[in-house]
């Protein structure tokens, strides 16, 4: 165990090494690359206002958003009208779609539990 934990910060210690000599360099290269996204002047009080703009267009974004989700939901009422009509493909896929979305929400409950399982222990 000693030896795992001696090679663990050795391993640390040769990224801090790395970084610090090839860190700011990185970040000149990045940020070149990337200097048409930069808004000028780049303070806090930009930060602030492009925090604010991009709350506010989302905020006006619900309408769209909703009416959106109301068309879906008319197209999922109208293939239910019609399921006598449904194709094997769209019935597996909306299958694969449910198990999916299971899936996701038994993952998320065993994150949100710090990754452990319940049930018996023996």
């Amino acid at each position: 165990m000693a030896s795992k934990l001696q090679q663990l910060q050795s391993k640390a210690c040769q990224a801090t090494q790395y970084v610090a000599k090839h860190g700011s360099t990185y970040y000149k290269q990045l940020m070149e690359q990337n200097k048409q996204y930069v808004k000028e002047p780049p303070t806090v009080e930009t930060c602030n206002e492009l925090a604010k703009q991009l709350f506010y267009t989302r905020l006006a974004s619900i309408p769209g958003r909703t009416e959106t989700f109301w068309k879906e939901l008319d197209y999922v009422k109208n293939m239910w009208k019609h399921r006598h009509e449904l194709k094997v493909e769209d019935a597996g896929i909306a299958a694969l779609f449910g198990i999916e979305c299971f899936a996701w929400f038994c993952a998320g409950e065993i994150v949100g539990r710090g990754f452990t399982f319940t049930g018996y222990y023996p």
